[in-house]
């Protein structure tokens, strides 16, 4: 395979990765949103006990601590990215990911 085949490659898989954290970004803020807007108004979709949306919010926290454990790598060198989610060059091994 060329370099410049390898390197679109390498963009168009950090492209997906990038999508991918972002949609479970914007999941798991409004499950926390929603566990907070029942825990004020619990008549909106029927009574939850405190101790279930905490329950919901640990799950989901979790859950998008594991999936970024596995998702956010670069495609590259697999070691893990860090908080930029809009990063152009891996901090580990220096490929561009943009």
């Amino acid at each position: 395979m060329t370099n410049q085949k390898k390197d679109d490659k390498i963009r168009e898989e950090y492209k997906a990765r990038q999508n991918r954290q972002i949609v479970a970004i914007a999941v798991v803020m409004f499950l926390m949103l929603l566990a907070a807007v029942l825990y004020k108004r619990p008549d909106l979709l029927g009574a939850f006990s405190g101790r279930t949306l905490f329950g919901l919010q640990t799950i989901s926290i979790s859950a998008f601590l594991g999936f970024t454990a596995y998702n956010w790598r670069c495609p590259s060198c697999d070691k893990h990215l860090g908080s930029n989610v809009h990063r152009q060059r891996c901090g580990k091994c220096g490929t561009r990911l943009q």
